[in-house]
């Protein structure tokens, strides 16, 4: 068994008992064998520039707060090792000062200049603002566990970060049952984790009551796992006419449609800390070199609910709409490569009629904006 020293993000309980693999039900801010609050002289923490956890870095007169943990086991300690070794921090040996005196221990320290320091870290500010985003985050890092190294672990970690912002919108979403049943209680019998990269497919053999009240229902079922993701169409009230992007889409061209060029708002998916209305101005100005105006909120809604996890944010802003807007746009280093099209509104109406355009947000949207475009002209 051995010791180790946690600050920063580690010294949040949650995190890491997550991480060690501990019983996720027990309370975290109960009493913890072998803990004890310790100081460590010669460092101080910065917020590692871009990112949401802090660096150590040396300085004499600096004094670095945290949690001295003892009695972690082998398989902890390899579950530690993986989460911190894929981000660029290797175990170094140090000395804490405790209540009862100095300890000579181990910490995570960055191995190399992978990580840039930026303004001093103030953890009740990673408490407020970043704390359950990285624990839903943590929690799918650590499924990984086992299955791929720590390196290409760190690699998805972007777009790991991005499906646990999508899990917390969820939550913190009120349900709305005026129609439909209350929550089934479900059960999850088993699940895995197959495949994940910027994309994820979760398997589950679930246990979910009939409506009937007579028993449950045993299934299996995959599920496709992705970011939330917000639409926008752009709309002139002056000029009476939209915004459409045009680019290559994967899925067309997996099912064997015969022109995979598809015709649709601009969208994007929502980045970690993001609101869905940055999102939708953020991916404006990439995909398009748009400024927005007023967003106005269409809907928001599950595309195709029976294998998808995708939810949507769609809206209509208010833009000028120039013949010049149109072009060629997209970030290279994304593998965009987008065209626009500025058309009027009975052109995106005539579109849907013959079915060149065939995207649900933008056939949603445009319903929107034919129930509300009188409105929106006059002002």
């Amino acid at each position: 068994m051995s010791s180790y020293f946690f600050y920063g993000t580690l010294r949040h309980l949650p995190l890491l008992n997550l991480v060690l693999g501990e019983d996720p039900t027990r309370d975290p801010d109960g009493p913890r064998a072998g803990l004890v609050h310790a100081r460590l002289a010669g460092f101080r923490l910065a917020w590692a520039k871009g990112q949401s956890f802090p660096v150590a870095v040396a300085e004499p007169d600096a004094v670095t707060e945290g949690v001295l943990v003892s009695g972690l086991t082998a398989p902890q300690l390899a579950r530690l090792d993986y989460f911190m070794t894929g981000f660029g921090f290797a175990p170094q040996r140090v000395e804490v000062e405790t209540d009862e005196g100095a300890a000579a221990t181990l910490t995570y320290l960055p191995r190399d200049a992978r990580w840039h320091p930026g303004a001093a870290y103030h953890h009740d500010s990673w408490l407020d603002r970043h704390a359950k985003l990285e624990i839903a985050a943590a929690a799918e890092a650590m499924r990984h566990y086992g299955q791929v190294d720590a390196a290409q672990m760190a690699g998805r970690f972007h777009a790991i970060r991005t499906r646990a912002q999508a899990r917390l919108n969820a939550q913190a979403q009120a349900p709305v049952a005026t129609l439909r049943g209350d929550a089934p209680d479900v059960t999850v019998l088993d699940d895995r984790l197959p495949y994940a990269d910027f994309f994820a497919v979760e398997e589950y053999r679930l246990s979910v009551p009939r409506h009937d009240g007579g028993g449950e229902i045993e299934m299996d079922r995959a599920v496709f796992v992705s970011g939330d993701a917000a639409t926008v169409l752009p709309y002139d009230p002056v000029r009476d006419c939209v915004l459409l992007v045009e680019q290559f889409r994967a899925g067309p061209f997996a099912r064997g449609d015969r022109n995979p060029m598809v015709l649709e708002p601009v969208a994007g998916r929502v980045d970690p800390g993001e609101t869905p209305e940055d999102c939708a101005r953020r991916e404006a100005l990439e995909e398009a070199g748009l400024e927005l105006g007023t967003l106005h909120e269409v809907a928001r809604y599950y595309p195709s609910p029976g294998a998808k996890s995708e939810y949507l944010y769609s809206y209509v802003a208010l833009a000028d709409l120039p013949e010049s807007a149109m072009g060629v746009h997209g970030l290279l280093g994304e593998t965009e490569d987008i065209r626009t099209h500025v058309i009027s509104f009975a052109r995106l109406m005539d579109l849907i009629g013959s079915g060149e355009a065939n995207t649900a947000p933008l056939l949603i949207t445009a319903a929107w904006l034919a129930r509300e475009r009188d409105r929106l002209r006059a002002g």
